[in-house]
């Protein structure tokens, strides 16, 4: 059985992948969160091969298919074919995984009010120092009760949550900016440029400077001569 991007939804619906890893399009973290909950969903890989004896085969985004069709064919046919299909349709290698495609999404909504304040605090003082401490104190919670209801209410623990706000706007900096890698690591809330290149490569999958290179305004300038 195999599915390529929103088709595992399709799978987890059927119960087919409760217990198993499984893959699928990064947008659909939440909703696999809330709804099928028994999935072990694994959106850091573009290709994730589960089930007893390897019979459940998900890929991530809609090009991983190109990924997913090269691994069926090398396992039912041998690398030979699938080395000559990749030539002839020009299929490019797509081992890395989905992370640096992904952005934050904006999450299933919760009715927990207190959760809800602290998210729209944070989403306007993220680079604060010590914020966590401060969402603590406007929630008015003991911090394992707050730390609790913020996990159940979000999929996130609260210092998960605030390095991938401050990842995120790192992102938009690198991809529309020019400023230095260190500046924009201070100015998302990291002081020490250290932490802040390893933060965003455990969170992306990349180190800052490679992600302006893939992503940022000198890879699709060249597009606006031909226009």
């Amino acid at each position: 059985m195999a599915s390529a991007c929103t088709g595992a939804v399709m799978l987890a619906e059927t119960g087919l992948l409760d217990g198993w890893e499984a893959s699928s399009h990064w947008a659909y973290r939440d909703l696999f969160r809330f709804h099928y909950p028994d999935v072990r969903l694994r959106l850091d890989l573009n290709l994730c091969v589960s089930g007893q004896e390897n019979q459940i085969v998900t890929s991530g985004g809609t090009t991983a298919w190109q990924e997913l069709a090269l691994y069926l064919i090398t396992r039912f046919c041998g690398v030979e074919h699938a080395a000559h299909t990749a030539k002839f349709w020009l299929i490019p290698n797509r081992e890395e995984n989905q992370a640096s495609f992904a952005a934050m999404t904006q999450g299933i909504p919760h009715d927990d009010g207190v959760v809800n304040e602290c998210q729209a605090w944070i989403a306007e003082h993220y680079e604060k120092p010590n914020p966590i401490a401060a969402m603590v104190r406007r929630s008015g919670l003991p911090p394992t009760t707050f730390a609790r209801r913020f996990k159940r209410a979000t999929g996130y623990r609260p210092m998960e949550y605030v390095h991938t706000l401050r990842v995120e706007e790192a992102k938009q900096m690198l991809e529309t900016g020019g400023d230095a890698i260190d500046k924009v690591g201070r100015e998302v809330g990291y002081e020490d440029p250290a932490s802040f290149r390893r933060v965003f490569r455990r969170k992306v999958g990349l180190t800052p400077s490679i992600y302006r290179r893939r992503f940022g305004r000198s890879r699709f300038e060249r597009f606006e001569l031909v226009r």
